[in-house]
């Protein structure tokens, strides 16, 4: 069987020659980077600027988490409008949008302003979540799929911890949370740059969404896991602010543990996920979720809930399972197309948990916590039923028809 039509595609295949593969990963690293320095400071500032600059409740943060994540579903047609496009284009445009949504926050003090600015940048954002992923896999070696989403992801998390670091500096010398939201917009045009020097033949053929009952159990997963990603993005930092009182240095030097964590182990379990398949490897990572939220909701000490978001957080790794799953079963021209329709199912259940999230979370909050427990359960049952080897995802798709 060729490498190149199934599992990592061969850049040769796509007119690429091995320099621009190499700047290509470069430059792919560096967008990865910047953007771990936005998103984290995002992240890191995010609970005590919705819980304390303005004072929202559980039920307010649910609804702004689910109206953001709307953007997810739109973000599935916008695609489908921009099929044929180079992809580091359409990603450098998107990213400017991120940037302008982001430092909106500097500005504005209500409820609406706030929802306005959130939809803004995550439009962007969402149109760019699949487009770094079906990069990496266009410009990695033929079984070299985990190796090099692994390095991006530990690119990723060293600008995440640069950016984490900065913004922490930047507190302890008592500047106000808003004037910060400029340095994750700065750093988002930096992304976006580097975009624009990524090989423009790096695209994907054909239809860019598309939906096949073969990639079922992909679909299946990703949904569960938007479920379970909400419950952690959505409420467990706001817990530790809005119940426990955290102080902004106190999230973002947990945010620092988190990311330097994840540099260290995230080209590991690329490597791992390459050599055992991604069945045990989501296996052990949703099992370990479950534990997790029932601490969320039984445990009422923050020092061991510090413990927990941190645990939860560095867990993400894991997920890099999911597009390397996609990299096994789905041809080159399918890559973008699938990974969009994972986005797509991935925030069908972000917008509808954390509606209902911030609707129990009134009457008990631990109650937000087990349904992130439940969504962990489900998911074992469905990443039981992967193939126990990868070179078995591969064979079976081997004379699949396309449709």
């Amino acid at each position: 069987m060729s490498h190149s039509s199934h599992g990592s595609p061969d850049p040769a295949s796509q007119g690429i020659s091995l320099a621009q593969r190499r700047r290509g990963v470069f430059f792919l690293g560096l967008a990865f980077a910047a953007m771990g320095v936005a998103l984290f400071i995002q992240m890191g500032l995010n609970a005590n600027y919705v819980a304390q600059e303005l004072g929202l409740s559980g039920t307010q943060q649910g609804f702004l988490e689910a109206a953001r994540e709307s953007c997810g579903i739109f973000a599935f047609g916008l695609l489908a409008l921009m099929a044929g496009l180079a992809e580091p284009l359409v990603g450098a445009a998107v990213l400017v949008l991120y940037a302008v949504g982001i430092s909106g926050y500097a500005f504005v003090h209500q409820y609406s302003g706030v929802i306005l600015m959130s939809m803004v940048w995550s439009q962007g954002l969402h149109i760019w979540m699949p487009l770094p992923n079906s990069m990496a896999l266009s410009l990695a070696e033929p079984g070299r799929a985990g190796h090099r989403l692994g390095q991006m992801q530990a690119a990723g998390a060293i600008g995440s911890f640069l950016g984490l670091g900065g913004a922490l500096v930047l507190v302890l010398a008592k500047l106000p949370i808003r004037p910060i939201y400029f340095v994750a917009g700065g750093a988002a045009l930096v992304a976006a740059a580097a975009c624009l020097a990524i090989p423009r033949n790096i695209k994907t053929p054909g239809q860019r969404l598309v939906f096949r009952r073969r990639y079922g159990l992909y679909y299946c997963l990703c949904f569960l896991d938007g479920w379970r990603k909400q419950i952690f993005l959505a409420f467990a930092g706001f817990l530790l602010v809005k119940r426990h009182g955290t102080s902004l240095t106190v999230m973002l030097t947990l945010w620092c543990i988190v990311q330097a964590i994840s540099y260290i182990t995230a080209p590991r379990v690329g490597r791992l996920i390459d050599r055992i398949g991604e069945r045990k490897i989501l296996i052990f990572y949703f099992s370990s979720l479950i534990a997790v939220f029932a601490g969320y909701a039984l445990v009422g000490n923050k020092y061991i809930l510090y413990g927990l978001f941190v645990m939860d957080s560095a867990f993400f790794v894991f997920a890099q399972a999911l597009t390397t799953y996609v990299g096994r079963i789905a041809p080159p021209s399918e890559h973008t197309s699938t990974l969009s329709m994972g986005v797509a199912m991935n925030h069908v259940a972000s917008v509808s948990m954390p509606l209902l999230g911030g609707l129990v979370w009134k009457y008990d909050y631990r109650l937000t916590f087990l349904l992130g427990a439940a969504a962990a359960v489900g998911s074992i049952f469905v990443a039981m039923k992967l193939p126990k080897k990868p070179q078995m995802a591969e064979a079976r798709e081997i004379d699949q028809p396309a449709g």
